[in-house]
């Protein structure tokens, strides 16, 4: 008999050890727990600190508040303009509200991850490359908004969507390569063009105040000898001022206007002796 009243209160402690495992439930600060009684949610949200249940009539399920994380894996998407990439992005979401979690969707995890897959190749399908490539934080505030709007019946907050790598073909980073080659080579050609017609403007400035001044004419020469001689070279160049051979470049400019009938054979030769 002894033995038979030792296994009943054996029997007896573990029957209690598993009533209050089943009905005492520590609850951290950032997890909540909803509570169904038998079947049917009861209002309010249990938690955070201790939580006492009715073992076999209550069942709890415990929520999490903080923000979680979710990588999308890398889609492939055809833009608009038919360039097919692969992008890949990361959402952050957390859990507002604890009873529509659990009770409006099956698994608000599973559910949003396979709803950020579908919006991101929806609306990254509708831009175009050059769009997808430089307008990203406009892209990411567009999936933010569409993903919140999807997920707040599940009692989910979507707040961050970001995207994390677009992955170009081969083919298409050579083509932008040149495309951008060629746009540096543009940009050079008009800086040295704008260059040039900024010196074409001074120097008719310069010629302008030159003529006014014929004196600075000469200073000018003399500069550039300065500037030759510095350089250590043997070659001398002096300014011959136009006014020493004017005289003779202006006979031979009447000499050229006016040519001997005869022809310039003849032409200076002293008259022969006179025929028989």
């Amino acid at each position: 008999m002894v033995v038979a009243y030792i296994y009943i209160l054996f029997f007896a402690l573990a029957f209690l050890l598993i009533l209050i495992r089943s009905a005492v439930f520590i609850l951290r600060e950032y997890e909540r727990g909803v509570v169904f009684r038998l079947g049917r949610l009861l209002p309010q949200v249990r938690g955070p600190g201790l939580v006492l249940i009715i073992p076999f009539v209550d069942r709890l399920i415990r929520v999490d508040l903080r923000v979680q994380v979710h990588d999308v894996p890398p889609q492939d998407i055809i833009t608009r303009d038919n360039v097919s990439v692969k992008v890949n992005a990361v959402v952050y979401y957390r859990v507002f509200d604890p009873k529509n979690a659990i009770v409006q969707v099956e698994n608000y995890q599973y559910a949003t991850s396979q709803l950020a897959q579908t919006t991101l190749r929806s609306v990254l399908g509708e831009v175009e490359l050059d769009e997808l490539l430089s307008q990203r934080e406009k892209l990411n505030l567009k999936l933010q908004q569409i993903l919140d709007r999807h997920t707040d019946p599940w009692g989910v907050k979507v707040t961050l969507v970001e995207l994390k790598h677009v992955d170009l073909p081969q083919t298409m980073q050579r083509a932008m390569a040149r495309q951008a080659e060629a746009e540096r080579e543009r940009r050079a050609k008009v800086i040295h063009a704008e260059g040039e017609l900024q010196a074409s403007r001074m120097l008719q400035e310069a010629a302008a105040i030159m003529a006014q001044q014929p004196m600075t004419l000469q200073l000018r020469y003399l500069q550039t000898l300065t500037e030759i001689a510095s350089e250590r070279n043997s070659t001398v160049v002096f300014p011959l001022p136009l006014d020493l051979i004017t005289p003779f470049l202006s006979s031979a400019w009447r000499a050229a206007a006016n040519p001997s009938p005869r022809g310039d054979a003849h032409e200076g030769l002293p008259p022969g002796p006179a025929g028989p």
